[in-house]
């Protein structure tokens, strides 16, 4: 297979900086809000029905994350689990809550997709697969 341009590579890196960049900042605020039980999210929880422990555990998987997105040696790995989560969260608005809170964890979940894959030799590497194209 051929090598990516050093043009496409930078690119690609530039694109991965500017959506970590801007998921870290989502996920801290958000996840911080449920950790914090911002009011809304207390009563998005209730909605739900799971209990306000899930509440908790979203909240620390979103911070954890969020940081970890800062770090380009775990950014991968973080992009994928928090593209995990929040494809949870879009699917919760679509058949839980039926509500249209949907589309912007949808489009965190493509840009942390995105991410995940910009950033899968890294992710590889410190799962001691070593690189793959």
């Amino acid at each position: 297979m051929p090598q990516d341009s050093p043009d496409r590579a930078r690119s690609l890196t530039v694109i991965s900086w500017v959506f970590q960049a801007l998921g870290a900042a989502v996920f801290l605020l958000v996840g911080a809000g449920k950790l914090l039980a911002w009011p809304d999210h207390v009563a998005t929880f209730e909605q739900i029905g799971a209990g306000q422990w899930l509440r908790y555990a979203v909240g620390a998987a979103e911070v954890v994350g969020g940081a970890m997105l800062l770090v380009p040696r775990t950014a991968g790995l973080a992009a994928l689990g928090l593209s995990v989560v929040v494809a949870g969260a879009a699917l919760t608005h679509v058949f839980v809550l039926m509500d249209s809170g949907w589309v912007f964890p949808l489009v965190l979940t493509a840009a942390m997709a995105a991410v995940a894959w910009i950033r899968r030799p890294e992710t590889l590497a410190l799962m001691g697969r070593g690189t793959v194209l």
